[in-house]
């Protein structure tokens, strides 16, 4: 086989080895904390139901706090001023960051994942328990996600590993008392 030839495949098998690398999980079917980590922010046209016009923006943060956990972050816009917020500690189980919660009024556990698949980065959230907690009427995290090449840096590091939601995440998580009321 003529050199070219030989360096060309060589090169081509290199290239596939390298993508496969880059693509492939930590362990097979776990998402790789790094490579979700940062802020996704979508901006979008949002309304009352007085037909008024306004600007909104939903944000989802994720942090990792150790191969296998990370503390996440979301606050979600929903017409008429309606709105979701919820953060904590998410460990990894099989192919997403799932946060388990408290139980609801209805007795039900909130347990929201976060997942990456086609490109995106979904919510999940069994039987609606996290929406009935922590959102408004018409507030929901199933069906909302996030562009995966929306991910940017968080520069406010300093000031989120600050803020009193990150620190209660971390104290729920070690099973230390809240540090509020």
């Amino acid at each position: 086989m003529p050199r070219h030839k030989m360096l060309a495949r060589v090169m081509l098998v290199l290239g596939v080895a390298a993508i496969a690398a880059a693509i492939t999980p930590a362990r097979a079917g776990e998402p790789d904390i790094d490579k979700l980590a940062g802020v996704y922010k979508k901006t979008f046209k949002n309304a009352l139901v007085s037909g008024e016009k306004y600007q909104s923006e939903n944000i989802l943060e994720i942090v990792k706090v150790s191969p296998k956990a990370a503390y996440i972050r979301t606050h979600l816009e929903f017409s008429n001023g309606h709105l979701c917020d919820i953060w904590g500690l998410a460990k990894l189980e099989g192919d997403a960051l799932v946060y388990r919660g408290k139980t609801n009024s209805q007795d039900k556990q909130c347990v929201l994942s976060v997942k990456a698949a086609d490109g995106k980065v979904a919510f999940e959230d069994k039987e609606g328990a996290c929406a009935l907690s922590t959102c408004g009427a018409r507030g929901m995290y199933n069906g909302i996600s996030f562009e995966l090449n929306r991910r940017r840096t968080i520069r406010y590091m300093k000031t989120l590993l600050n803020s009193d939601q990150y620190k209660e995440s971390i104290n729920e998580f070690e099973g230390r008392p809240k540090t509020r009321p």
